[in-house]
């Protein structure tokens, strides 16, 4: 998915379902009103993955962000999301419930245990599940390739972003599930681009063959890699010789989260204040 970016683009990480701090960020940047309506006109904003689980209104958080993708649409904007493994895993359960393929726990049992709440399973909607069965692995803003996990197994789906996002749409849907929990276990791995001594030869790799010249991820939060607090965690982390960009800010851990601002030309800009 290649995408031309004209206006400042802007990129939220992990917010796993805490509408109050969603709305604040977006607020904060200007990017909604007081009535939580599209406020950026021609802006492009992405969301990094993991929407939903753990915190307290994931299908709030699914509502908002599809409502402000038809506003900001209307408007010239963007608005858009990449896949994370918390809407797989969601998916997985809705899908194939108690189900298991001998591999591990059954996918109810899973997502439950990675911060799912059944009521949210009941919230969902046909559009809801459509729209997420159609949110793409990853996506080229530019010079930024933006990817929801640090993990190695996107080059094992494909070697340009549209092969990788079509192995997704593939697996999605189709209903093998053995393929899906094997794809949910990959997803699951973390930390691929923070190896000394090869963390950032594997992000130039990833670079090389996707295209941008900066990877953008979440996953990961900033504070476990960081052993810090999350309630100080406010900017993105920049590591990797520069190459790669963590924008979990660690929202479901107590984290504020941040709205991280790549700015033209260079895109290698700090969050909004």
């Amino acid at each position: 998915m290649q995408i031309p970016a004209r206006q400042p683009v802007y990129i939220i990480g992990d917010v796993h379902g805490h509408l109050k701090k969603l709305v604040k960020l977006l607020q904060d940047a200007q990017l909604i009103n007081a009535q939580h309506s599209w406020n950026a006109g021609q802006t492009t904003l992405w969301f990094i993955g993991d929407l939903v689980d753990r915190g307290p209104d994931s299908i709030a958080v699914l509502d908002l962000i599809m409502g402000l993708q038809d506003e900001a649409a209307a408007s010239g904007g963007t608005v858009a999301s990449l896949l994370g493994n918390h809407e797989m895993m969601l998916l997985a359960a809705y899908r194939f419930g108690r189900r298991s393929t001998g591999l591990g726990s059954n996918f109810l049992t899973r997502w439950k245990r990675n911060g799912g709440k059944r009521e949210d399973i009941a919230g969902l909607t046909l559009r809801h599940l459509d729209w997420m069965t159609h949110l793409p692995a990853m996506a080229l803003v530019d010079d930024c390739l933006l990817m929801h996990a640090d993990a190695p197994f996107y080059i094992t789906c494909g070697h340009s972003v549209d092969e990788v996002n079509a192995a997704f749409n593939k697996l999605l849907s189709r209903s093998d599930a053995l393929a899906w929990e094997e794809m949910i276990e990959d997803f699951a791995r973390r930390g691929v681009f923070m190896h000394t001594m090869s963390g950032e030869e594997i992000a130039y790799r990833f670079l090389n063959i996707f295209g941008g010249k900066q990877l953008v991820h979440g996953h990961t939060p900033i504070s476990t890699m960081l052993r810090c607090p999350p309630r100080k965690v406010d900017s993105p982390w920049i590591y990797a010789g520069g190459k790669c960009v963590n924008v979990d800010g660690g929202m479901s851990l107590g984290g504020p989260g941040f709205v991280y601002r790549v700015s033209l030309p260079d895109r290698l800009s700090s969050p909004t204040e």
